[in-house]
């Protein structure tokens, strides 16, 4: 065992190297946040028309429902070459809700999926780093805040808007499809997408396919200066 110097000199050390990297990465970020804007290659505005008409054309198939979003996102300029065709389906368990998602994209600062389940789930949204957009594409997502006493009711065709840093209890209290877009600092949301299954579930299987899937899109599209 090393003596109490060694070690106090070793702690010193590695405080010392936490704080120059937090001096240097603490102004990159800040110049990032400031441009986060500018990496963005899906549009708000974009997400809702797609899924609206998406769900004009097929109504309740919600499978050619969702065909038709990829589809679309797929033959576009902007957006046709950082979209995952492959339906790589997976489970996702995350504050305490389970279901399923399916994921279109994924990078440093944006990702998009088909999130749903045909039996239902409830739990927490998590506090994240980015702004989320729940579009409804088939059944009802409620929602609730403390000191309400009503609940915030989301049918299909809605969309439902988390705001960065907000959480809410959500429920979809039977089966619920929707198209969820979100934008700002995806990684540090991953933190809560794996927590219940390194703590609760042990589902590792699920957990490596998942982990898998979302690093390879996100390394695929860093490599096509997708940030």
């Amino acid at each position: 065992m090393p003596p109490p110097s060694s070690r106090a000199g070793g702690m010193s050390g590695l405080l010392k190297f936490v704080a120059i990297l937090i001096g240097i990465l603490t102004p990159v970020v800040y110049l990032l946040e400031q441009n986060l804007e500018s990496f963005y290659i899906f549009e708000i505005d974009q997400m809702h028309d797609v899924a609206k008409r998406g769900l004009q054309a097929h109504g309740n198939d919600t499978r050619a429902v969702v065909q038709f979003i990829v589809n679309e996102l797929g033959s576009q300029v902007g957006t046709k070459s950082h979209i995952n065709h492959d339906e790589e389906w997976v489970f996702n368990n995350a504050g305490g809700a389970m279901g399923a998602m399916y994921i279109i994209h994924a990078s440093i600062t944006e990702y998009l999926i088909i999130f749903g389940t045909a039996i239902g789930t409830e739990g927490h949204s998590g506090r994240h780093t980015a702004d989320d957009y729940f579009h409804i594409l088939s059944g009802t997502q409620l929602a609730y805040v403390p000191g309400e006493y009503e609940a915030e009711v989301y049918p299909q065709g809605s969309v439902h808007h988390l705001r960065r840093g907000t959480v809410k209890q959500y429920k979809m209290p039977d089966s619920c499809f929707a198209l969820e877009y979100a934008r700002g600092w995806i990684p540090p949301m991953l933190f809560f997408g794996f927590a219940d299954g390194l703590s609760s579930t042990l589902d590792f299987p699920t957990l490596w396919r998942t982990t898998w899937i979302t690093g390879r899109e996100i390394v695929k599209n860093l490599l096509k200066g997708k940030l």
